[in-house]
């Protein structure tokens, strides 16, 4: 975890350095698809229409979290505010 610089009194919170590395970053973070993570600038380019691969794969804990919901909505449950608490099962 980043817990950044301890800031002496009488010093600036942000430093020159610091703006230019959030500056950079909500740069990168506008230039990127919230879904897939890719960078729009390439991933919408013309010439990247064919440029991508994928594969499906399964994440086991979204299967039990969705399951989960599926069954409480059948039942007449509201998912509107729901959340789902996942836990790993350990082996004794």
């Amino acid at each position: 975890m980043f817990l950044g610089r301890v800031v002496a009194e009488g010093e600036p919170l942000w430093l020159d350095a610091d703006r230019a590395w959030a500056l950079a970053l909500a740069d990168v973070e506008a230039d990127t698809c919230p879904e897939c993570r890719q960078p729009w600038s390439e991933a919408t380019a013309a010439e990247a229409e064919f440029g991508y691969d994928s594969a499906l794969i399964r994440c086991h804990a979204c299967t039990t979290s969705a399951s989960a919901v599926r069954a409480y909505q059948d039942k007449g449950g509201k998912a509107e505010g729901l959340h789902v608490r996942l836990t790993r099962r350990t082996t004794d």
